[in-house]
């Protein structure tokens, strides 16, 4: 039988990342960061699609080398479609029009919050068996999604709760900027909350009914106390920085956990998965394995590597398409919102 591989091409904010997979196994991950946006507090489309196109061409071209393989050997070419920033994604996915089309080889095209979610499924070698048992359910939280999902297959998905403002992720970049922390906020607030007390601050939890989120009303409270507070004391933030990140890491945790308890409950799935950049935050992992002990899960946390955007779980489900023939058309366009379809 011939090898099948894999080029993954993943541009949906502000990483350019290319990977190859041969047969299913992964053979590189190439990921190219953009430092630029954290002077702004945040990412820039504008730079970020300058960006994309500055890297896409070297950071593929590396992949394909690490992978110990020419353009010639690929068997298709998988990139991700959606959603994300339309200027990053245009330039993913016209590249990955133009390669394909120069190799005669077939496009697939990836939803990037699947991607996201069969990184789980991703096999650095043949022996690799930490793959969930279908159905399983996974909370995807990330910057832009905070959603409660049952994976039946892995081109069969569907959304139990999902949040009905700000995610999770957005919520505590936003804190951490009110806290004049910097962006990303994600990995500060990890940090300083490692070394502070969960039960020093309280604020505003949501009474959302259901399995949906909402993150907007915590943000708010947020914000009104660091005034009140630093109306009290101007160096209140400073002085209590690692308790007042730690306590708004529990919140967020807490909300989290509770909605996911439920889904637990109502389905009676007890393998549960976490996925998205907010899978890599230590408080959020640690509440998981407390879950394990706690209510007898069977958890499955995914590398850190993978937890960001990358281009391996873009393979992965370009590979598991590719089986099915699941091939996209030249004319197919970018989208910037859609859930799982």
């Amino acid at each position: 039988m011939k090898d099948i591989y894999i080029l993954g091409i993943e541009s949906s904010c502000d990483d350019t990342s290319a990977a190859v997979l041969k047969n299913g196994i992964l053979l590189s991950n190439v990921t190219a960061s953009q430092a630029v946006h954290e002077a702004y507090g945040g990412v820039v489309p504008e730079l970020a699609s300058r960006a994309h196109q500055q890297n896409v061409v070297p950071v593929v071209d590396q992949a394909i080398k690490k992978a110990g393989i020419t353009k010639e050997d690929l068997t298709a070419i998988a990139f991700t479609r959606g959603p994300g920033l339309m200027g990053s994604l245009l330039v993913g996915v016209s590249f990955a029009k133009g390669f394909a089309r120069s190799l005669g080889i077939p496009m697939i095209d990836v939803n990037h919050l699947q991607g996201h979610v069969m990184a789980h499924f991703i096999k650095e070698s043949e022996d690799d068996q930490h793959q969930p048992p279908l159905p399983f359910l996974c909370l995807l939280v990330s910057g832009g999604n905070s959603q409660i999902v049952k994976v039946n297959a892995y081109n069969d998905m569907e959304v139990l709760g999902q949040t009905i403002d700000d995610a999770a992720g957005e919520a505590i970049d936003k804190c951490s900027k009110v806290m004049g922390l910097g962006y990303p906020g994600g990995p500060i607030i990890d940090r300083l909350a490692r070394q502070g007390n969960p039960k020093a601050y309280q604020f505003a939890e949501p009474n959302i009914p259901g399995l949906d989120y909402s993150f907007s009303g915590l943000k708010t409270s947020f914000l009104y106390s660091m005034q009140k507070w630093v109306a009290e004391d101007p160096d209140f933030i400073e002085k209590h920085k690692e308790d007042i990140a730690a306590s708004l890491e529990w919140t967020i945790v807490d909300i989290l956990m509770k909605k996911l308890k439920k889904a637990v409950k109502q389905t009676g799935i007890k393998h549960v998965a976490v996925a998205g950049g907010v899978s890599a935050n230590n408080g959020l992992r640690n509440a998981f394995y407390d879950a394990e002990k706690r209510y007898g899960w069977t958890i499955y946390i995914p590398k850190f590597s993978y937890t960001t955007d990358n281009a391996a779980m873009i393979g992965i489900v370009g590979y598991y398409k590719y089986q099915d023939q699941q091939f996209c058309s030249i004319d197919a366009p970018a989208f910037s919102k859609v859930t799982f379809k």
